[in-house]
């Protein structure tokens, strides 16, 4: 049985691609600007403070027959997902944590197949395969640091942040993006700051780079990301959402060129162009 999808919106699609640009700056900010050793507490300030101040602003509560739901999204897109996220930033280089993460759009793919029995085009398959092998080939380097705990992190990392997606857009939970965004963002913070108080150290007196570092990784990376990222789920296909993740190392490599001088080889370019291939791909192999 085929199904007929309305036109693509390069509109939706832009502007959910904000959302992993600003994921992007994650490592660089974690290794650059906040104090060592603290993934955890890092996690917690990122989500708490936005998730707030959107439920302030968007003032809805969920209807009481989705608290369940609304619990395990929270779990998979923010608690557990950006516990394992700041861990793997902290124990690997941040290439090596963003290839793993690539094969985020397979596992949509693999769920929307087995649960809804929708068969992925070969385009698409195409385009996820297109943007795991170009981000090996871009970020992977000889010397890389193989940390089994953060490979594992970052592996988890990915199952999370695939299911959540897809639950995302099966589920409709009753809440304007606004609300949804919030609400995930402090029912998952809430659950790691138990981890966050037995794992991490206490956090010192910050200085002005570090508070802002924090600031921004609530107000952009969280609040501001994750609004446009729902939004975008509620309007495109899983597998389209879920590979424009790919942007976010993308973004981390050209940051690490842009701000910290690291080189890009011609080999690198040619795995820059095998990501941007495959996200397209995506895109329109989601809607054939």
């Amino acid at each position: 049985m085929s199904t007929t999808h309305p036109p693509l919106n390069w509109g939706d699609v832009l502007l959910t691609a904000i959302a992993p640009v600003l994921w992007g700056s994650t490592y660089l900010v974690t290794t650059q600007i906040l104090p060592p050793d603290r993934p955890f507490t890092a996690a917690v300030l990122r989500a708490v403070p936005a998730g707030l101040a959107l439920i302030l602003f968007s003032r809805h509560l969920p209807p009481p027959q989705n608290w369940l739901r609304l619990i395990v999204l929270s779990a998979l897109n923010i608690g557990v997902f950006q516990a394992l996220l700041f861990v793997a930033a902290y124990r690997l280089p941040g290439g090596l944590a963003a290839v793993v993460g690539a094969i985020m759009p397979l596992l949509v793919m693999a769920l929307v197949w087995a649960v809804d029995r929708v068969r992925p085009t070969p385009l698409a398959l195409a385009g996820g395969a297109a943007g795991v092998i170009g981000m090996a080939v871009l970020l992977v380097s000889p010397g890389a640091r193989w940390d089994a705990l953060g490979i594992g992190a970052a592996l988890a990392g990915a199952v999370c942040m695939a299911t959540g997606t897809y639950l995302s857009r099966r589920w409709r939970l009753g809440l304007p993006v606004l609300a949804l965004t919030g609400w995930q963002l402090l029912l998952g913070g809430l659950m790691v700051v138990p981890v966050a108080a037995l794992a991490d150290p206490p956090l010192p007196s910050l200085t002005l780079p570090q508070a802002a570092g924090y600031l921004y990784l609530s107000g952009a990376g969280a609040l501001l990301a994750y609004a446009l990222w729902f939004r975008g789920i509620a309007r495109l296909p899983s597998a389209a959402v879920s590979s424009l993740g790919l942007l976010s190392p993308l973004t981390a490599v050209i940051l690490g060129w842009v701000v910290l001088g690291q080189a890009v080889s011609p080999v690198g370019l040619l795995g820059m162009a095998l990501v941007l291939g495959g996200i397209l791909a995506v895109q329109r192999g989601a809607r054939a």
